[in-house]
C-alpha cells in the first residue's frame, strides 16, 4: 500500500479518476449502483481503502451510517475537507489488517475498487481481519476488476502515466492482467476463481457475482466466529 501512501494520495488519487475514460466512468457507476442495491437504511458501513471518500460519498443515504479507514493520511486528510456538513460518515488513518475496532462493530464491511489487491497485504489476513468487525449476520462486499475489462482498464492506466500520475507503463511486464510501471507499481486483480478460494480459506461460503463486464463482486454473509 505504500505507492498510494506516497505517490497516489489525495489529490493525486483524485485526479486518477477525473481522467478516466467514459467506459471507466461506466464501470464506476455500476460498482456504485451494484453497492447501493446492496445496503439497508440501517446498516453501520465500514469501508476499507477509502482514499478521499469517492465510494462513501457515492452512498450518502443509502445507509445509517459510515466509517473509512485508509492508510494515506493525506487522503483521509482530504476526505474531511470534502464532507458534506452533517454527513454521518467519517474517516480514519488505519492499517487494514490491524482494525482499531471492537468484534461485531458493522454490518457491513466493504473493500471495493479493487482494494483486495491493491493493498498489497496478505489477502487471507485481510479478509479474516474484515470478518471480525463484521457482525453475524453481516456481510463483507470485495471487488474487483473482471478479465473482460482488461482493455478499457489498461487504457485508463495509460491516462494515468499520461497525467504524470504514474510512471511509463511497463509493456515487457504488463500482461495476464497484471500492469507494471517503470518505478515497479503494479495492479493486479483477483478472479472468480481467486475469490472462491479466498473466501473458503477463512471460513466464508462466497457469492460470486460479475456486473456490467467489468467488475467482479464476492459477498459472504458473516457466521460467529469459532
Amino acid at each position: 500500500m505504500a505507492y498510494y501512501d506516497e505517490k497516489l494520495a489525495g489529490r493525486r488519487l483524485q485526479r486518477c479518476y477525473e481522467v478516466a475514460q467514459p467506459r471507466v466512468r461506466q464501470y464506476l457507476q455500476a460498482e456504485i449502483d451494484h453497492l447501493r442495491r446492496r445496503l439497508r437504511p440501517t446498516d453501520q458501513v465500514l469501508e476499507l481503502g477509502c482514499g478521499y471518500g469517492r465510494v462513501i460519498f457515492e452512498l450518502l443515504g443509502a445507509a445509517a451510517a459510515f466509517v473509512g479507514i485508509d492508510s494515506a493520511a493525506e487522503s483521509i486528510q482530504l476526505a474531511g475537507e470534502l464532507t458534506p456538513p452533517g454527513a454521518p460518515c467519517e474517516f480514519l488513518a488505519m492499517d487494514a489488517t490491524a482494525l482499531a475496532f471492537a468484534d461485531d462493530a458493522f454490518d457491513v464491511v466493504l473493500c471495493v475498487q479493487n482494494g483486495v489487491s491493491a493493498f498489497r497485504v496478505d489477502q487471507v489476513a485481510l479478509v479474516r481481519e474484515a470478518r471480525r468487525v463484521c457482525r453475524p449476520g453481516g456481510r463483507l462486499i470485495f471487488s474487483s476488476y473482471a478479465a473482460a475489462f482488461w482493455d478499457h482498464r489498461l487504457r485508463w492506466f495509460e491516462l494515468q502515466s499520461e497525467a504524470g500520475l504514474l510512471e511509463l507503463i511497463d509493456r515487457h511486464a504488463t500482461g495476464d492482467g497484471v500492469i507494471v510501471c517503470q518505478d515497479g507499481f503494479r495492479s493486479e486483480y483477483v478472479s472468480p476463481e481467486g475469490f472462491s478460494a479466498l473466501w473458503q480459506a477463512v471460513g466464508l461460503p462466497p457469492q460470486v457475482t460479475e456486473v456490467d463486464g467489468s467488475v467482479v463482486f464476492c459477498e459472504g454473509v458473516v457466521g460467529k466466529m469459532d
